[in-house]
């Protein structure tokens, strides 16, 4: 099988998954405006169906749907690069194919959860992903959620496996993401995806960040990859990051996904609710979400 590559760069969304008012379907025209929205906003790639878009409530059908569509949305604009993530390897392999067949450019990995494998067998996990289709991985480190927590040795060593090629790191670890970055890329691209470490991320030069907060302030997110990455503008992205600093600290507070959909609601481009057992931010927490956006500038409903 031949292999393919993808040209992941910028800001990735971490994208919700929009569903209708009672949370029972997923609202497909809903989900084509929002990609619509974040593509204007200047948004470089999507990242659907991982934690921002609440994959484990999916059923096997809305999983399969939700990739489709988003590939659908984009339409070739933005690569798209859906998550996966099962407890079984057999199921993760028919995910990891339905998303090349849909288009998809990669697939964001994520290791088997609850029954946290070992580094032997999770890189057989990897190898086995990985030879059963021709698209790139990016390897989704989210210790905190799977159990699987991996030195930055471990994590380069991902990368010498064929279509290995990208890191997300939501470990918040921001040493072990430093040691990525600036001595091991050249056998893995690692891309930050702790949304308080995103100025770092990009400061450190990683090529991409996976930013769920991209999702309602796509302008500032690409505003603030153009002056840092682009135009390596320090002082300009001191003084922007210091904006959107407050909003990065206090999601990462509350349920992640709550506050997600809340600002989403917040800046007029609702997605529906969250889906049990997470619950909806309270009228306090949704008060001061709409107040650190107020004050970095974003318009609010």
């Amino acid at each position: 099988m031949s292999r393919k590559s993808a040209n992941l760069t910028g800001i990735l969304v971490a994208c919700v998954t929009p569903f209708t008012a009672d949370g029972s379907q997923v609202d497909v025209a809903n989900l084509h405006a929002q990609v619509d929205r974040m593509i204007a906003g200047g948004i470089h790639g999507l990242v659907p169906t991982g934690t921002t878009g609440e994959f484990t409530t999916l059923t096997n059908a809305e999983y399969e749907q939700v990739i489709s569509e988003f590939v659908k949305a984009s339409n070739g604009r933005v690569p798209v690069v859906p998550g996966i993530g099962s407890t079984s390897t057999a199921r993760v392999i028919e995910l990891a194919q339905h998303s090349e067949r849909a288009g998809a450019d990669a697939i964001m990995l994520l290791p088997p959860f609850y029954d946290a494998p070992q580094f032997p067998a999770l890189k057989v996990f990897m190898q086995s992903v990985a030879e059963s289709i021709s698209i790139p991985i990016m390897y989704y480190n989210v210790p905190g959620a799977t159990g699987v927590h991996l030195t930055a040795d471990q994590l380069a060593e991902l990368g010498d496996i064929p279509g290995v090629d990208f890191m997300k790191d939501t470990s918040g670890d921001a040493v072990s993401l430093t040691n990525l970055i600036v001595s091991k890329s050249d056998r893995i691209s690692a891309f930050n995806g702790w949304d308080t470490l995103t100025f770092v991320g990009m400061s450190l030069g990683a090529k991409a960040s996976v930013w769920g907060m991209a999702g309602f302030i796509p302008e500032l997110a690409a505003q603030l990859w153009n002056t840092l990455a682009v135009n390596k503008d320090l002082e300009a992205g001191r003084q922007l990051w210091s904006k959107l600093w407050p909003i990065a600290d206090f999601v990462e507070s509350v349920n992640y996904v709550a506050a997600v959909k809340t600002a989403h609601e917040l800046i007029g481009a609702p997605a529906g609710p969250v889906r049990p057992p997470v619950l909806p931010l309270s009228s306090q927490e949704r008060a001061t979400l709409q107040r650190l956006l107020q004050e970095a500038g974003v318009k609010t409903v």
